[in-house]
Order: structure tokens, then sequence, then C-alpha cells
């Protein structure tokens, strides 16, 4: 980990809001951004869209007892900035890949949300051995099927979706308010996680969008992982009280007979920034009693 570069810390980061160091780690289009604190069990903290300070509340309820590591998918939050085709989940599951490999991670339990569920899980499908544990805050691993979810994203996915939010900066704004990560944030910290989605990681974020729909490779890969080498691995979901509209956690039982199921109260897509205390307790008892 020291022989990583460490990254700048922005004008807007301040210590208070992240205090931790974020290090460069090389990948096919560059660097991507991750931070590496806390000791104990390791904890992969994997979101694909946004950027890791979607995860600070909980890291600093989890530091006390685990190793948690975040990472900014390529062309989001600190990483370098992508374009074009290089903006995909499989470039998203390449660098958590690299991470794991990178680190000599072993025995790690995977907290995904949103897209980060189908890098995550995609990179675990490649090396399985280092995985001991699966924990899926409000995502999917699985090929988009209906109307309504393959709607959703070819919308937040099309052209001149992308190219309203690259001028106007709408999503994130929405993002950061009190339905989602910005419940329990003071202005300085929407400012900050805001000052993370540049225009270009705008772009980025609705291209993931695209990719998620008609990525089959990465899902027919998933799918033999989770019915071959990762199917006996311990599973959490957790998801929001108010925020489960493509009934993704009946989805998730069906794969995973076995799985623990959470439910955050009052909580909606981003569980970790409703309750981040509740779903640290959720973690810490799961990990305990779950075997690896």
């Amino acid at each position: 980990m020291d022989s990583l570069t460490l990254v700048d810390r922005p004008h807007w980061l301040s210590e208070r809001a992240w205090p931790w160091r974020t290090r460069a780690l090389p990948v096919a289009d560059g660097h991507v951004a991750i931070t590496d604190t806390g000791r104990g069990p390791v904890m992969v903290f994997v979101h694909t869209g946004s950027w890791s300070f979607v995860w600070r509340d909980l890291l600093r309820a989890l530091t006390p007892g685990f190793r948690c590591i975040t990472i900014d998918a390529p062309g989001c939050g600190l990483s370098d900035r992508v374009h074009g085709e290089r903006v995909s989940l499989q470039a998203s599951a390449d660098a958590v890949h690299t991470l794991l490999e990178h680190l000599d991670l072993t025995d790690v339990t995977l907290v995904a949300h949103d897209l980060g569920g189908p890098a995550a899980l995609a990179a675990a499908a490649v090396q399985p051995d280092r995985v001991g544990a699966i924990a899926a805050v409000n995502c999917f691993g699985w090929r988009p099927t209906g109307a309504a979810f393959r709607g959703m994203l070819a919308v937040m996915g099309s052209a001149p979706v992308r190219g309203s939010d690259a001028v106007f900066g709408w999503l994130p704004w929405a993002t950061s308010g009190r339905f989602g990560v910005g419940r329990h944030w003071t202005k300085e910290d929407r400012t900050v996680f805001r000052a993370g989605i540049d225009r270009s990681a705008r772009k980025s974020w609705h291209q993931y969008f695209a990719d998620a729909r008609g990525a089959d490779l990465i899902y027919r890969n998933i799918d033999a992982a989770l019915t071959g080498p990762l199917a006996g691995r311990s599973l959490l979901t957790v998801f929001g009280e108010h925020n489960d509209p493509l009934h993704l956690q009946p989805q998730w039982r069906q794969r995973f007979p076995r799985a623990r199921q959470e439910i955050v109260p009052g909580g909606f897509h981003f569980p970790m920034c409703d309750d981040p205390e509740l779903v640290a307790a959720i973690l810490r008892d799961w990990h305990s009693t779950t075997t690896h």
C-alpha cells in the first residue's frame, strides 16, 4: 500500500469531510482512487456511478474493528477521468480485481451498492478464492429484465439525459438531498459530494447506466460464478424500507436461499447514509456469525 502514490487532496475536500488519505492505484486507463483505513477483517466497498463519499459515515462506524477499503470507479470521484467506451462495468470490475490482487487481499467481504453490485460480483467471479462473503446494499447482480428496469437504465443512460446532466448537474443535486445521501449531512458535506461529480464524472455516471443495460458478458460470468464457486458464500442484503421498487431483495433470496435480509426503517436508496450506525451494526453482527 505504501508504494502507491498519494492522491493530492482537492481544495474542496477537507480533512473533516474525508479524514483519510487516498492513494492512486494503477489500472488500464490511468489510476483509480482507493482509501484504505482501519484494522481487522477486510471489507471492500464498491459503488459505481457517484463516488466513495457515499460510504463515509459507514466507514467512521466500522473502522474501529475492520479494515475498510473504498474504490472510486474509473471516471468517478478522485479517480482519473475516462471517456466513451472506456467507461464500462467491465472497467469498474477490472479496477476492483486489480485492487484485490495488488493488495493481496483474502477472505474479503465485498460490500456493494447500486451499479457496484455487478462490478463487484464480476471481480469476484475472476478470483472467487479472495472473497469470503458478499453484502448487497440496494443493488443487483444479474442481467436487468422487465420493462421498468430496462427502461430506467435506457432513459438514465441516454444521450439527452447524459447531456442535460453534464450541463446542469441535476442528478448530483437530487442525489445529495434528504431522500438520497444527504439525509444527515451538513451543507458542506453536500457540497463536497457534488464537487466529486464534475461535468466529466456526470457523463461517466450516465454511461455506466447505459452499459449496465447491455453488459451481457459480465452477467453471464456472474451467473456462472453465483451457481459455481461463489454459490456457498454468505450473503447479506440491506435495503431501505421505501426503496425496492424492482423487488430486488426477493430475487437475491431466489439465488441465495439462506441469505440474511435486512430492512432499514425509513430508509431509501442509500440505507448506509440513512442510518449508518444501524447498517454498521448489521454488518458487524452478520460478519461475527457467518462462516467465511
